[in-house]
Order: C-alpha cells, then sequence, then structure tokens
C-alpha cells in the first residue's frame, strides 16, 4: 500500500490511485464515503443524491472554494459496503473497500475527464484528495485532521512527479515551437494576468513586463496584447528578430484557468530549442509559485541543468 498518488493511463483515460488503509471494518467505512451527510465531513462539496445506480447527483461547492457553484452528476454503482462509484462533472470517482485483518483498505480512483487539458490538472487534484481522505481517516478514527496551510510543497510535487510541467518541441513550417501548459488552480484570469503584468497597462511596442522574460530567451518589443489573454512579444539572436514568445492565459469553465506558452524560432537556430525549454521550465514553475503567493529568486543552476536533460531527448 501506498499513501502517495499515482497516476496511470487506463483504457486511454488519465486515472489517478490512491490507497489507505483504515482499522475499521468496511460497514463502518460504508457510511463515511456513501452517506451524504458523512461526506460533508471530507468530500470537498455538499453532496445530495439517493445511494442507487442512476440516480442523480447534485455538488455544491462553498463560496470560499476556488471553484464555486454547482456540479452534476450521476450513482453509477452501488454494492455496500464494497464499492461506491459515481461520475463528478466530468470525471469518475470510484471508492473500493477491501477486507484486511481488522479493518479495511479504501482504494479509490479518479478517472480525469477532459482529454489532455484536464490532466493538467492532475497534480492540484492529487494533492486536494490526499488532504480529503486525510481527513476522512480522521472522521472514521475520530479525531480532527491537521489543517494544511502549504499547498505549493505538495502540488508542485505531483506536478514534477507525473511530468505535467514538461515542455515541448514541434517542428512548423519555417522551424519549431516550444510549447508549455500549466494548470493554474482555478485562480481567476484577471488575477493571473495582474501577476504577469504587475499591475501595468502595456501596449504593442513596449517593453514586456519582466515576469514574461526570462535572461535565457532576449526580448524584443510586444507585438500583441489582449487583456487578460494574450501577451506576446519578439524574440531577439544576436540582435534580430527570431521569432515570438507568446503568454495565452485560457479561462475554461469547466476545467478551469491555465497558462500556455510557446515560442518559435527558425530552423538554423535549432540548437536553442533546449535551452529555451529548461529556460520556461523554470521561468513557469517560479509563476506557478508566485500565483500561490510564494515569491521566489531564480534557482541557480536549474535551467542549464534542465536544459541538458531536455538536450537528450531532442
Amino acid at each position: 500500500m501506498t499513501e502517495r498518488a499515482t497516476l496511470r493511463t487506463i483504457d486511454g483515460q488519465p486515472t489517478l490511485r490512491f490507497e489507505r488503509r483504515l482499522r475499521h471494518s468496511p460497514a463502518k467505512v460504508w457510511r463515511a464515503i456513501s452517506d451524504p451527510a458523512e461526506m460533508s465531513h471530507w468530500f470537498p462539496a455538499a453532496v445530495e443524491t439517493e445511494l442507487r445506480p442512476g440516480a442523480p447527483m447534485r455538488f455544491t461547492f462553498p463560496e470560499t472554494a476556488p471553484v464555486g457553484g454547482e456540479w452534476e452528476g450521476e450513482v453509477l454503482e452501488v454494492d455496500p459496503p464494497k464499492v461506491y462509484m459515481f461520475r463528478w462533472h466530468l470525471d469518475v470517482l470510484r471508492l473500493e473497500l477491501i477486507p484486511d485483518g481488522d479493518g479495511c483498505l479504501l482504494v479509490f480512483t479518479q478517472t480525469v475527464g477532459g482529454g489532455p487539458v484536464g490532466r493538467l490538472g492532475a497534480g492540484r487534484t492529487a494533492a486536494g484528495w490526499d488532504d480529503c481522505l486525510d481527513q476522512l481517516v480522521a472522521q472514521v478514527d475520530g479525531g480532527p485532521a491537521a489543517e494544511r496551510s502549504d499547498w505549493l510543497t505538495p502540488m508542485s510535487g505531483y506536478i514534477a512527479e507525473f511530468g505535467l510541467d514538461e515542455g515541448t518541441v514541434h517542428d512548423t513550417a519555417d522551424g519549431w515551437e516550444v510549447r508549455f501548459a500549466r494548470d493554474l488552480v482555478w485562480k481567476p484570469q484577471a488575477d493571473v494576468w495582474a501577476l504577469i503584468v504587475e499591475d501595468a497597462t502595456p501596449e504593442p511596442g513596449d517593453e514586456p513586463p519582466l515576469r514574461a522574460t526570462n535572461g535565457y530567451v532576449p526580448a524584443g518589443r510586444l507585438t500583441e496584447v489582449d487583456a487578460p489573454r494574450v501577451l506576446e512579444y519578439e524574440w531577439h539572436h544576436d540582435g534580430a528578430p527570431a521569432g515570438r514568445v507568446r503568454w495565452t492565459i485560457v479561462s475554461d469553465e469547466r476545467l478551469g484557468i491555465r497558462v500556455e506558452l510557446t515560442q518559435t524560432g527558425p530552423a538554423e537556430l535549432a540548437d536553442l530549442r533546449a535551452t529555451a525549454l529548461g529556460a520556461w521550465h523554470v521561468q513557469l514553475e517560479l509563476f506557478f509559485a508566485a500565483i500561490l503567493g510564494a515569491i521566489r529568486p531564480w534557482p541557480a543552476d536549474r535551467a542549464e541543468e534542465l536544459a541538458k536533460e531536455y538536450a537528450k531527448r531532442l
């Protein structure tokens, strides 16, 4: 048994898996995982449903939650005290209780909907369920769960472990394009934009905001500004324009907020692709930390180390 989540692709779908051993029988734990009143102690939304296959479900988030409002779902399987499975928004959750000595093993899986974009959120989702399952264990044990104050560390750990922080390179008609996409934990689009531009109002022709640049990709002037969605600028090589860097903040009501970053370059500068990948990898690590309230300095040598790793794959 492992306390740490895993992410696998099963039948073409990304699937998170968690295991917890509880010192109570399946019969006792069953009520905690299936009764809406008991689920309120650990599940992130209030649940309204009937415990029968096909029953509609409604999930209502508290006003303080990063994602608000109501989501719909459906009960898919009820086999007490063994299996409870239901659709939650775009995902399918399955809770299985397996007898284990004088207690039981809880195997909790989440089939992540939303395709590749939905998969981007698996890091913050895994950290969130870890916290929820800690609360579930505390509930059946009869004691309070420790409150989590640091979300950045577990989220960043899972993002790196699952490879959700990695960039890719793609051929274009006249060269190459580096691409990154990072989930931003449902932060409002306007707040993300304000962080990038540091509350300024940039216009085409201006120098790009410092937070949108780094020392490895020399920046030219802004070529497009569409607040709070798009910020694009030229980057230079040997003093001449070589391509474009584009930040796009995407707001998706089903899947949250994400940042998509691209850098284009000509074929003759293909040897700079690994450097660009390493630099933007670090840049987005720092940006993600800043989104969660932690302003960090540029880490010494990390971009170079990452560039070497990326170079091995190109």
